[in-house]
């Protein structure tokens, strides 16, 4: 009996998890993958992992995320024809609603497989379901390659993009607005800074031919006294996505040398980094991951944002991005997936699964 994957993901958005109350998905979860007899399953909070144990010479990992941003306007999913509407529907209830089915259908896999169905990717990293794992029970989580079924529109999704975000902070002086020249106006001071990021060029990095469009942004402005007063602080936050070519140190050193003389004018100017988090290559040399992408019939690209394949490569686990549903409508009111897409993805994963 072939699942209709499209009534599947229905019933799970249907079922409210939005991050920190996963706890009836994970339930929902765990009593599907119970019911497979070749499945061991273990559940850490509201984390739920099922294991083959059929001696392969190869594991392969397949992981999403539970949770959901919260709904707006769109929790209740709406089926319009070969369409399924409702927060989460792309990201990624259609692509758990593939990973279950095929969790419970396929018994006799090519290679090892591990299942993780894990609670809070969209808040914090610090919060994640996968820090307790990684720290708790890294055994459950060994694998020789991972797949994370993020929205790909069913293309592979390569490695991804660091994240780095930098607090720009300046000093002034201040003074009555009607004797300004008294002082020294911190907001004013930040209009070279930010003439410096809105002129960056950009830079283009092209890895296992995947092009990785780097990205800078300022996403928060902070200053003022009152409305009498120049302000003698001002800042800046500003996020860079960058390339998985470079690390942490590097991307920072490229934002310091954007900056040049733009900070440090006064003695109270400093740059903060506020987080960071290091991206992942592509790893499309990993035979794993390069059957993915022959089970697709499509090159792959690059991932732009930040997922969790940078977890796993931290730990060394080479990972990729593939799911169905279009990732511009991530989070999106108009949220979204077709039949055909988690179809087609259901496809694939079983093509790379059973070597058929």
């Amino acid at each position: 009996m072939v699942t209709d994957l499209l009534a599947l993901t229905g019933e799970l958005v249907a079922i409210p998890s939005a991050s920190h109350a996963e706890g009836a998905m994970a339930d929902r979860i765990e009593e599907a993958l119970n019911r497979c007899g070749w499945l061991r399953v273990e559940r850490l909070g509201d984390n739920v992992v099922a294991r083959t144990e059929l001696g392969r010479p190869r594991r392969l990992l397949l992981a999403g995320h539970l949770d959901t941003v919260p709904p707006a306007g769109n929790g209740t999913p709406r089926l319009d024809g070969d369409v399924l509407w409702g927060v989460g529907a792309a990201d990624m209830k259609g692509g758990l609603a593939v990973m279950l089915d095929l969790a419970c259908a396929i018994a006799d896999p090519a290679v090892d497989v591990t299942w993780c169905f894990y609670a809070c990717e969209e808040v914090d990293r610090s919060e994640s379901g996968l820090v307790p794992l990684w720290r708790d029970r890294p055994d459950l989580l060994s694998a020789d390659a991972a797949v994370l079924g993020e929205p790909t529109g069913c293309l592979v999704e390569a490695g991804c993009q660091g994240t780095l975000r930098l607090l720009v902070r300046l000093e002034g002086l201040r003074a009555h607005t009607a004797r300004p020249f008294t002082g020294c106006n911190a907001i004013h001071r930040l209009a070279p800074v930010l003439e410096a990021v809105a002129g960056w060029e950009g830079r283009t990095v092209v890895l296992d031919g995947c092009e990785y469009v780097e990205q800078l942004q300022a996403v928060a402005v902070e200053g003022g006294v009152a409305g009498n007063v120049v302000p003698d602080q001002a800042s800046l936050t500003l996020n860079y996505r960058y390339a998985p070519d470079r690390g942490a140190d590097a991307a920072r050193r490229h934002l310091e040398e954007l900056l040049g003389g733009t900070v440090g004018g006064r003695p109270g100017d400093r740059l903060e980094l506020l987080d960071v988090a290091d991206g992942a290559p592509p790893a499309l040399d990993h035979p794993l991951l390069a059957a993915l992408v022959v089970s697709t019939g499509q090159p792959p690209r690059a991932k732009v944002g930040w997922t969790d394949v940078a977890s796993f490569w931290a730990h060394g686990i080479p990972a990729a991005n593939f799911g169905p549903g279009d990732p511009l409508l991530a989070h999106h009111p108009e949220e979204r997936v077709d039949r055909a897409a988690l179809d087609r993805a259901r496809a694939v994963l079983q093509q790379l699964l059973t070597g058929e």
